[in-house]
């Protein structure tokens, strides 16, 4: 029953990866302003929370309970959704690095109209999807207070590049919709 486990929590962490891989756009050649390091730094502290949750296993005798397998895999499925429409509808503003396009919009469109950063919470959603199935408990709470700072780091970053951009749009928008986690942040 583990294998059967471990490969729906595979398959849906390939179902998050595939936009990224096929639908999100890749060498743009527009002008740009980029701030790589705190992206950088984010997404160090976001994969140490990823890897740590994989690393940390709970022994294979010891498989999640049926609850936490249905609501790991309804957590995955539906963060892999979030990740389909929040690079479909970002478009040609996706990038890695924190930064702003010349011709840079600001999205508010489809998960955007629900939380600023939809990318982000459904990359949280996947490392819960990661800790429900097959962490241990012990390191769960590291690995989600490796993953909000990294998080954090980012999601700064790149609100104040939109608020320098966009200035009362911006600021309008960041004050009547949440950051990644709705209702909290």
């Amino acid at each position: 029953m583990w294998v059967i486990w471990q490969s729906a929590l595979v398959a849906c962490w390939f179902a998050w990866f595939c936009p990224y891989l096929f639908r999100a756009p890749h060498a743009q050649r527009r002008a740009s302003i980029t701030v790589p390091g705190p992206t950088r730094i984010g997404i160090l502290l976001e994969s140490a929370a990823i890897f740590l949750a994989f690393a940390f296993r709970r022994p294979a005798a010891a498989d999640p309970t049926p609850l936490f397998q249905v609501l790991g895999l309804a957590v995955g499925a539906a963060s892999s959704v979030l990740a389909w429409r929040a690079v479909a509808h970002l478009g040609r503003q996706f990038r890695i690095h924190a930064g702003l396009y010349d011709d840079h919009e600001l999205v508010r469109t489809g998960p955007y109209a629900l939380i600023r950063h939809p990318i982000y919470a459904s990359l949280l959603g996947m490392l819960l999807c990661t800790i429900l199935m097959v962490t241990r408990w012990s390191w769960a709470p590291v690995c989600l207070a490796l993953f909000v700072a990294g998080t954090e780091i980012r999601i700064r970053s790149e609100d104040r590049l939109l608020a320098s951009r966009f200035r009362s749009d911006f600021e309008s928008y960041r004050r009547t919709v949440k950051a990644y986690v709705p209702f909290v942040r």
